[in-house]
């Protein structure tokens, strides 16, 4: 049984859920999957989840995520998700539960501790310490703090009780190792990987850049930096339209795309609001089957994100996805971000959101322009490829169960 309070209906859920679990089916597994789905991206999404599933040895039982009231929907969606598993576990005797995240690897806990089946403990990251570095639980508040140190004291639980653990980065595995009471943890490291088969610039053609260029009113003489995902949240949107605000200044053939979910006419307000005009950003969505056209019009993509505490667990799924179709970035340092940059010699890291550190890396826009796309294609595949991602979780898999 695999369980996610992730929507297999959610971006993240199609990326990081599906392609992983399908891959994995051609190996001798059965999937169960219980994940929440939100009502109104199930009805747009549902078709193509099944689609997507086709013919795989896989079963999906949705339950409806509890958007409100805070902390009471969170209850519920508890209870009902153990009610369901519970049930499930008794007609299917699952062999493991692999639990992605929190909430999903306390039902894991309890069912190993009640009929000791195999627990996958796969953190993504380090929820509860997320959950108060971008704000909603506030730890000034009596009720929050308790809720943190109930997850935190849980989280403990987790990793000593699993079976195997999976967390995204080798930052976190560091500092996990480096507490004394997980020094002995076995821990695999598989970031967000990417379809290098879906994202790849080679199956791109000229033409099609072109067609989509038009369709936006794109003048042919501008050079595209581009944004994917959504706005705002832990992505800093301020410093990113303050960097391209310096770099239209000083390369004015240089135009912003953005690709996004997000409200149109909001992101554009915002660009405005930081003295970037109208006819200098783009923004428009993409279904993922075309993302890598509209991606293929870039000369390099940028993305800031809030650093903390937690995000030393942070994998951006857009990483490997922008490797995959050659483009370079232009980031700050989170989780593993920065290792991979300066190793690979694929984009620029940011040391200081400052005019000044803006320039140097502006002053270096040419020798992004002119990065192999090969290079970072190849150099993307060893870190972030799908199929890589896919053989962890197999040694995992058979290591756990045999």
């Amino acid at each position: 049984m695999y369980i996610s309070y992730d929507g297999l209906t959610d971006p993240l859920g199609q990326s990081q859920i599906l392609p992983y679990l399908k891959e994995l089916s051609k190996h001798g597994f059965e999937f169960t999957i219980l994940s929440f789905e939100k009502k109104n991206r199930f009805q747009k999404e549902r078709e193509l989840v099944i689609s997507t599933i086709g013919s795989s040895p896989i079963k999906w039982i949705p339950l409806w995520f509890t958007p409100t009231p805070p902390i009471v929907s969170k209850i519920y969606d508890r209870r009902q998700l153990k009610k369901r598993a519970v049930q499930l576990h008794r007609t299917e005797n699952f062999d493991m539960i692999h639990c992605r995240s929190y909430v999903s690897a306390e039902m894991g806990l309890y069912l190993k501790k009640k009929w000791g089946v195999k627990f996958l403990f796969d953190m993504r990251g380090f929820w509860a310490d997320e959950k108060v570095d971008n704000g909603q639980w506030n730890l000034d508040n009596y009720l929050y703090k308790i809720i943190y140190r109930y997850y935190k004291k849980k989280e403990k639980e987790f990793l000593l009780r699993a079976d195997g653990i999976i967390t995204l980065t080798e930052a976190s595995k560091k500092f996990l190792l480096s507490k004394p009471e997980y020094k002995n943890l076995n821990i695999e490291v598989i970031p967000c990987c990417a379809d290098f088969d879906h994202f790849d610039f080679h199956k791109v053609h000229p033409e099609e850049i072109y067609d989509l260029r038009r369709g936006l009113q794109i003048p042919d003489s501008a050079r595209i930096i581009s944004y994917l995902g959504s706005v705002g949240g832990w992505y800093m949107t301020n410093e990113m339209f303050s960097f391209f605000k310096l770099l239209m200044t000083q390369v004015p053939e240089y135009s912003m795309l953005i690709l996004t979910k997000d409200d149109v006419e909001k992101v554009k307000t915002e660009a405005s609001r930081m003295g970037i005009p109208g006819s200098k950003i783009f923004v428009t969505y993409s279904i993922r089957e075309r993302l890598p056209q509209f991606m293929a019009m870039s000369s390099c993509s940028i993305f800031f994100i809030r650093s903390s505490f937690s995000k030393i667990a942070s994998s951006p799924t857009k990483h490997g996805e922008l490797m995959g179709m050659g483009i370079p970035v232009i980031c700050n340092d989170i989780g593993d971000t920065g290792d991979i940059v300066n190793s690979t010699q694929t984009g620029v890291i940011v040391d200081h959101f400052s005019d000044d550190s803006f320039r140097e890396v502006i002053n270096k826009i040419g020798i992004l322009e002119n990065m192999d796309k090969e290079h970072i294609y190849n150099c993307g595949k060893k870190v972030f490829d799908l199929k890589s991602g896919v053989q962890k979780y197999l040694r995992e898999y058979n290591r756990i169960l045999n």
